[in-house]
């Protein structure tokens, strides 16, 4: 089956990750539902947007399913490198959780 993995931007001033994650997981879980809260959650900088501010979710799949292979057309991306942001931090998100199994 699939599972939900959510990419989260921060506001500057928030320090906790932990704590905006744990939050998220109540949050959801209690004004959704509990089967409606993420598996995962990844915190990044930014998102893969269009030059008109659209998020590119295309690429956040591809991202998780293929590990960034054959991405597609990235043409309408309004900045390249934070595919390699993302990558980066996925990278390290995977190793980080291959070490706690």
């Amino acid at each position: 089956g699939e599972a939900a993995f959510a990419f989260i931007v921060l506001k500057d001033n928030i320090s906790d990750e932990n704590m905006v994650v744990n939050e998220l997981k109540l949050s959801v879980a209690t004004k959704i539902a509990k089967y409606a809260v993420p598996d995962q959650i990844l915190v990044v900088k930014r998102l893969p947007k269009t030059r008109s501010g659209k998020v590119m979710r295309r690429l956040l799949r591809k991202i998780i399913t293929s590990r960034g292979q054959d991405l597609g057309d990235t043409t309408t991306l309004e900045d390249p490198s934070v595919i390699t942001e993302i990558l980066s931090a996925f990278q390290k998100y995977e190793e980080q959780r291959a070490a706690t199994n």
